[in-house]
């Protein structure tokens, strides 16, 4: 039996070359579709589980926690350095965090900032500075490792290792410049100390980048879930609608005593099939909420609100005469004129949906829309006489799957509609009383 033929070394070589040179640029496209989705793609968010609770209760740890460590490091178990006033002065930024207009919409713009810069101060800029100024010892050590995951814990991965190296860096520099006398760090100590924080950090990278990347994908299943779902009622709905045709076409067999009933039976089929078909849109749309196009056009405020009143399936004319729209001061912005279409419908829907929960007849101007603009924004609103939000509910209604309907809403309107908003520069919040309708907002940046 001849013997089995073997390569020889350069071929081999040059196979396992082969192989690498294939294999490498697959890792490295995996790595930068990994870094585009994790780090550039994904949106920012400032505050963890924004709440009114959790703003509020951060806001009194703050005000309280501060004082309450210079007596525990000041007089309790004495540190080599601690400073009243600057503990005063932290522990006054919890008043930021206790302020109405922060924790009633814990997740705003300007909440999320003033959160970011707040939690920036007190956490790594604080902690760093009081390491540095106590000699880097054991105490202050085990702080800054506890800091970190805690910083981690309550605010996005990626502000949180931004947010850790300009404190390094800010804090060292500020105490070379008008730091106390401190004993100088051995160096051993110091690659220790290192050794220790570097664990932190990686860990709480780790927890974060896993945290973020399983609530988007839960938030994506139960996203496709929906959109499937809503395209499955096609099927039925077109159905329907071959029926209605059909009793039109019997119709008119008919006697005219029963003529017009069938043509009106049939006529009101095909209403709730083409209300049918607008709602299923919406949904489809909002479920969209992840992947939302980034293109931006020059959109009139004033006549994207009169298509969409225009266009919008109202069930009656009575429902179409209850709207009013207002241009006081027509104004263009950037952005989707698709999806701030689609923002609109809901916001339509859902003062439509208040009213009928009033149980009043309707009347015209029971729906108020209004453009108007001044100074480098432009407004819209959509105010209704309905039944009204509790104020205990106003702070939850932006965010995903929570909706004051319980019985028939599914919470991804309002999200869809912050979203949309946020992407262009703008913001949208609710002013409402229970009994006395709602007010919806949308401030957008004038288009230069």
């Amino acid at each position: 039996m001849p013997a089995p033929s073997r390569a020889s070394p350069s071929v081999t070589k040059f196979r396992a070359h082969s192989d690498a040179f294939s294999v490498e640029p697959s890792i490295r496209a995996q790595a930068g579709r990994w870094l585009k989705e994790e780090v550039v793609k994904a949106p920012w968010v400032p505050v963890l589980h924004p709440s009114p609770l959790r703003m509020k209760g951060l806001g009194v740890f703050t005000l309280l926690g501060h004082p309450l460590f210079w007596w525990l490091w000041g007089r309790a178990l004495p540190q080599p350095y601690e400073n009243l006033a600057l503990r005063l002065l932290t522990a006054a930024l919890g008043l930021l965090l206790m302020s109405p207009r922060i924790f009633n919409d814990p997740a705003s713009r300007l909440s999320g900032q003033v959160f970011s810069a707040v939690i920036w101060l007190e956490l790594p800029f604080l902690f760093s500075w009081m390491y540095l100024c106590n000699g880097g010892n054991s105490v202050w050590l085990a702080s800054v490792a506890a800091m970190i995951l805690t910083y981690y814990f309550v605010t996005d991965w990626r502000i949180a290792t931004l947010g850790l190296l300009l404190a390094a860096v800010g804090a060292r520099a500020l105490f070379e410049l008008v730091g106390p006398a401190a004993p100088p760090i051995p160096t051993p100590v110091a690659l220790a100390n290192t050794v220790v924080i570097a664990f932190c950090v990686s860990m709480g990278m780790l927890l974060g980048v896993s945290s973020a990347n399983l609530r988007r994908e839960h938030l994506a299943h139960t996203l496709a879930t929906m959109g499937i779902m809503a395209h499955e009622l096609r099927t039925p709905l077109a159905t329907m609608a071959l029926i209605g045709d059909a009793m039109r076409g019997a119709a008119d067999t008919c006697p005219p005593t029963s003529r017009g009933t069938l043509e009106k039976l049939a006529e009101r089929l095909h209403m709730l099939v083409r209300n049918m078909n607008h709602q299923i849109d919406m949904q489809i749309a909002n479920a969209r909420l992840l992947r939302l196009p980034g293109h931006k056009d020059a959109i009139s405020a004033a006549d994207l609100v009169r298509s969409t009143v225009f266009n919008y399936p109202f069930r009656s004319s009575r429902e179409r005469e209850s709207v009013r729209l207002q241009v006081r001061r027509d104004f263009q912005f950037a952005g989707s004129e698709a999806l701030f279409g689609q923002v609109l419908d809901n916001l339509l829907k859902n003062a439509l949906r208040s009213m009928a929960a009033a149980g009043t007849l309707l009347q015209p101007g029971d729906v108020q829309i209004e453009v108007d603009a001044a100074g480098k924004h432009g407004r819209i609103r959509v105010a209704d006489r309905g039944v009204g939000i509790d104020p205990q509910l106003q702070p939850r209604i932006f965010e995903p799957f929570f909706s004051t309907n319980r019985g028939t809403g599914h919470g991804l309107g309002l999200a869809f509609s912050h979203r949309v908003v946020q992407r262009s520069g703008g913001h949208i919040r609710v002013e409402s009383e229970p009994g006395r309708g709602a007010t919806f907002t949308i401030e957008l940046p004038l288009l230069a």
